[in-house]
């Protein structure tokens, strides 16, 4: 019997339901009971049962069926839930109900939240970005230095790492200065340069080419130091 008890429970199935929604319901402005409801509403139309009386969702609540017909209006009237008239295979017409807008202001919150963390995410990259500047200027950053900081990011849309692999550039050659970055980065964006590997492989190539220039100068092929002279990006 309770073998039986058991394959019959197993084959009831189960219901899925986005975590997501589990966990930020109320963000999308639903309550317990709206909540509750229209899991039921979920489980009968996964298990066939497109529309289905107030009654037979009150039973299985702890609410009147008056009071389940009022949260369903509630609920269709917010956009949560619709009733469509559809038509079966002998062409009978049919009403169901759809969680189509449940899910859509799901797919919403959530897309809105990413929009949000990323905004966030960047405002932070920012901030990070102003205190390498000025960890590395050893003072705080001019008024001037600060609006380049901005017009690089918002107006010239290069990438905050980007910015901080053409401060790396400057430091390495010795020439500190918010004129050098900006000709770093303006040749940088002319030449497609997007990200810093890109940026280190191009840095790699104008230094190659000014050894051997030097080289030519002074007349002779021999290896002339360990240390890798750096491109002058104002010249």
């Amino acid at each position: 019997m309770i073998k039986d008890d058991f394959i019959q429970f197993l084959e009831e199935g189960n219901l899925s339901i986005p975590k997501f929604l589990l966990s930020n319901y109320t963000k999308l402005g639903l309550n317990e009971k709206e909540f509750i409801l229209l899991l039921h509403i979920h489980s009968f139309l996964e298990s066939g049962k497109t529309f289905p009386t107030p009654m037979e969702i009150a039973d299985l609540m702890t609410i009147s069926p008056s009071e389940c017909m009022e949260t369903i209006r509630h609920l269709l009237k917010k956009g949560y839930l619709t009733i469509s008239d559809e038509m079966d295979e002998l062409n009978i017409k049919y009403e169901r109900y759809s969680l189509q807008p449940l899910w859509e202001k799901m797919i919403h919150y959530m897309m809105e939240r990413k929009q949000i963390e990323k905004i966030q995410h960047t405002e932070e990259e920012e901030v990070s970005l102003y205190t390498i500047f000025e960890k590395e200027f050893a003072r705080p950053l001019s008024p001037f230095e600060c609006e380049s900081l901005s017009l690089w990011i918002d107006q010239d849309e290069h990438d905050t790492s980007i910015i901080k692999a053409a401060l790396r550039e400057a430091v390495l050659s010795g020439k500190l200065n918010f004129r050098y970055i900006d000709r770093i980065l303006f040749e940088w964006k002319k030449n497609g340069i997007k990200t810093v590997d890109q940026a280190k492989e191009y840095s790699k190539k104008f230094r190659k080419y000014q050894l051997q220039q030097k080289k030519t100068a002074v007349g002779h092929e021999k290896e002339q130091t360990n240390t890798v002279p750096f491109y002058n990006w104002l010249d």
